[in-house]
C-alpha cells in the first residue's frame, strides 16, 4: 500500500511528465515552423518518451493500491531565440526534472517505502543520460555556429532518432 505523502508526491509527478510530454510537443512545433524536420522529430520522440515516463509513475500508483488525481498542464513556452536556446531550455528543464527525482527519492527514503526507491533509481539513471544528451546536442550546436550546412546536417542526424518503446520504461 503506497503512503499518501509518497501517492501526493507520485501525482505531482506524473503532472511534471506530462508537462514535459507538452514541452517537448511545443518544441517540435517551434522546429517545425523554423523548418527543421529533424529536430522537430528527435522533439516528438521527446515527447512520446516523456508519455512512456509519466505512465510509468501512473501505473506504479495503481499498482501499489493508490489512486491517480491528474491536474491541469501549465502552457509551455512555445518561441526561442534559435535552436540554441532552445536546447539550453531542455537542459535547463531536464536538471528541474532531475531535483523533482531526487527529492522523491528522499522522500522515498524517509517514508521507508522501498518499493518507490526500486522504482525511482530508473529514473535517476535516465536522468543522468537525459542531461548527458542535452549537453551534447548543446555541444554539437555551438561547434555548427551559423554554418547553415552543418546545421542541415546535424537537423538529418537527429531526425534518425530510434522512437522509444514501452520495454525502455521497463
Amino acid at each position: 500500500m503506497i503512503s499518501k505523502k509518497i501517492e501526493k508526491a507520485f501525482n505531482d509527478q506524473i503532472n511534471a511528465e506530462l508537462y514535459s510530454e507538452y514541452l517537448y510537443l511545443a518544441m517540435s512545433a517551434y522546429c517545425e515552423t523554423i523548418d527543421l524536420p529533424g529536430f522537430a522529430a528527435w522533439m516528438k520522440q521527446q515527447a512520446a518518451e516523456e508519455h512512456i515516463h509519466a505512465m510509468r509513475f501512473y501505473d506504479f500508483v495503481f499498482d501499489r493500491d493508490g489512486r491517480v488525481e491528474l491536474e491541469a498542464i501549465a502552457k509551455p513556452q512555445a518561441e526561442y531565440k534559435s535552436i540554441l536556446d532552445m536546447f539550453e531550455n531542455v537542459l535547463k528543464h531536464e536538471q528541474h526534472v532531475t531535483k523533482l527525482i531526487h527529492d522523491l527519492y528522499a522522500l522515498a527514503l524517509k517514508e521507508n517505502d522501498y518499493a518507490a526507491q526500486v522504482e525511482l533509481q530508473w529514473f535517476i539513471a535516465e536522468q543522468v543520460e537525459e542531461e548527458k544528451t542535452a549537453k551534447d546536442i548543446i555541444q554539437q550546436l555551438k561547434w555548427v555556429g551559423d554554418k547553415s550546412t552543418a546545421l542541415y546536417m546535424l537537423d538529418q542526424k537527429l531526425a534518425a532518432r530510434p522512437a522509444p518503446t514501452t520495454a525502455e520504461a521497463e
